[in-house]
């Protein structure tokens, strides 16, 4: 993390805030995942292309001192956290291990369990945003033609900048990819470039 961004987070925790400010944050939509439903086996090849390029994209907020945060689904199970995903994850083996093992949470990550597709509903990400002061919101994960569209539009009609790289977010099929793209560039006017650029 480069010096001026490290002291930035350590002059903002110590004022009191108890968490560091981040005008952008990475949200990673269900990446810890399972890949326990139907059609998982059309999306895992490209879930993981998708994680390997979010985990390059990870390290650069990192690198920034920016925030990251796990938006996850909960699959049903009110007791699971991170740990206990990881573990299914690995236990399951192929791609659902391998995201896992790209993905893996760092100590200073967040996580926050949705109950359903979007990231907002139901859940503590808006007033988490808002106490990180949060601006723009980098959106990677599973299902693009889902979970991550509903999350993009719920950001959206909260005011939030959203972007969407093309290469860090999969779906069951390359039309329904680039169909939801296509929406979420048009509609909520998110940027949808590949993460290097």
């Amino acid at each position: 993390m480069a010096p001026a961004a490290r002291r930035e987070i350590d002059h903002q925790v110590a004022s009191g805030t108890g968490m560091p400010r981040s005008r952008k944050v990475l949200l990673l939509v269900d990446f810890i995942n399972p890949l326990a439903f139907d059609g998982a086996a059309d999306i895992a090849e490209a879930a993981v292309e998708a994680a390997r390029a979010t985990a390059r994209l990870k390290k650069q907020f990192h690198d920034d001192g920016a925030c990251v945060i796990y938006v996850n689904d909960n699959f049903g199970q009110w007791r699971s956290d991170v740990s206990t995903l990881l573990k299914e994850c690995k236990r399951v083996g192929g791609a659902a291990a391998e995201l896992a093992r790209l993905l893996a949470p760092s100590g200073v990550d967040l996580m926050i369990l949705k109950p359903r597709h979007s990231g907002f509903y139901a859940t503590p990400l808006d007033l988490l945003l808002e106490q990180l002061g949060a601006k723009d919101l980098i959106i990677t994960g599973l299902a693009t033609d889902y979970c991550v569209k509903c999350t993009a539009m719920d950001a959206y009609v909260r005011g939030y900048r959203i972007a969407v790289p093309s290469d860090c977010t999969a779906a069951e099929s390359a039309a329904r990819k680039e169909g939801a793209l296509a929406w979420m560039k048009d509609v909520l006017k998110a940027r949808v470039r590949p993460s290097r650029a």
